[in-house]
């Protein structure tokens, strides 16, 4: 079987681990490695970061941050990962939901001001498959309303928006490290805090609450409870694994591109006969081909070709079911507008397999077969 996905591994990871444990002899957070990588990060993305257990954690300590009370309001995309909006309603937040574009599955720009209350505290843009959200319109609308922006970049590490890498654009951004993205560290996130009135207040929250990290850099002469908080320090195990892939980021990126290239050519044909549609990349957007999806005609063919996939040893997967059609969506939260193309856009969606380790063959197995498919369906009729 073709794997959907496998996660990222290097063999330096693991001497970064063992030395962590037989060596530095740490592996609790904010050792060697957890330092090695947030320097990595802080050189290249130019703003504040801290890593965090996971990127749930990350967008939970940004609505610590920006003071999240009980009725405030808080508008994002349906289409889109649970912790999006669950880092929100654990403060008491109400999510309105909004509806995406059809071209890049990413929150419709042009609605978010309808969505915009009294009670609006912030705007929670998800950049969908590493492509950039049209983020100097949310821009202008959120300093307009006087609105923070928090990126959610789960899947947006190495991407781009008009030349500024996605997750330092907002206030506040959001990465994750799970062993389904491009770069892992099997669980864990990074939030990057592009607003300096957060910096230190972060650095508390991350710790439980406490001053430990002032504590250890000399600026305090003990330290102890000052703040809400929890523990969003991952391993040093867990930033040794990452660490080997940081150093060899454009090579992780530039193989991945030429993957979604190899898939966006072979299949080309079928968009050309209106069998299917590919993924949209907007000129002002440059994308880290986090993932390749094709677009069916509706949910019946996505689920007869995932069928048929399978049969052909290949894992191929459905994505996100909109949230605002969950139980607990529904609980927690308002669509706003109609629901234009998030349901059924998201049933048209089917994603392909694709991680650093995939060769080209195995693309072009995966593109004959979906190829096959359709001839198939074709003369049927």
């Amino acid at each position: 079987m073709l794997a959907f996905n496998e996660p990222m591994y290097t063999q330096k990871g693991i001497g970064y681990i063992t030395e962590a444990i037989l060596k530095n002899k740490r592996l609790n957070g904010d050792g060697e490695f957890t330092k090695k990588c947030t320097k990595w990060f802080e050189e290249k993305y130019k703003t504040d970061v801290l890593l965090t257990t996971s990127c749930t954690h990350a967008l939970e300590m940004a609505s610590l941050l920006i003071n999240i009370q009980p009725g405030d309001e808080v508008i994002m995309p349906s289409f889109t990962f649970v912790s999006t909006a669950s880092a929100f309603v654990l403060r008491g937040a109400r999510i309105k939901f909004v509806d995406i574009r059809k071209d890049t599955m990413n929150i419709d720009e042009t609605l978010i001001e309808d969505a915009i209350t009294d009670r609006t505290k912030a705007i929670v843009p998800v950049h969908y498959a590493g492509v950039g959200c049209e983020m100097d319109t949310i821009m202008e609308i959120a300093e307009r309303h006087n609105l923070v922006v928090i990126e959610d970049a789960a899947q947006a590490m190495m991407a781009s928006y008009k030349g500024r890498y996605l997750g330092t654009i907002g206030d506040l951004g959001a990465y994750s490290f799970h062993e389904t993205k491009n770069y892992t560290m099997g669980e864990g996130g990074l939030i990057l805090i592009n607003n300096n009135d957060y910096v230190h207040r972060g650095e508390i929250i991350r710790e439980k609450g406490t001053n430990r990290t002032q504590f250890f850099r000399g600026e305090v002469d003990k330290y102890s409870w000052v703040d809400i908080g929890s523990s969003y320090l991952p391993s040093e195990m867990n930033a040794a694994y990452l660490l080997p892939q940081l150093e060899m980021a454009e090579e992780i990126n530039s193989k991945r591109l030429q993957l979604w290239d190899n898939y966006y050519q072979g299949l080309k044909e079928l968009e050309e006969e209106g069998r299917i549609e590919l993924p949209y990349i907007p000129d002002e957007c440059c994308h880290n081909a986090h993932m390749f999806y094709i677009k069916v005609k509706d949910l019946d063919e996505r689920t007869k070709l995932i069928q048929y996939l399978s049969e052909c040893d290949i894992k191929a997967v459905f994505h996100y079911v909109p949230l605002h059609s969950s139980k607990a969506g529904k609980q927690n939260g308002d669509f706003v507008g109609n629901d234009k193309y998030t349901t059924r856009e998201s049933e048209r969606l089917l994603r392909l397999p694709m991680f650093y380790s995939l060769e080209n063959e195995g693309v072009e197995y995966v593109v004959e077969k979906i190829i096959e498919f359709y001839l198939a369906k074709r003369n049927r009729r």
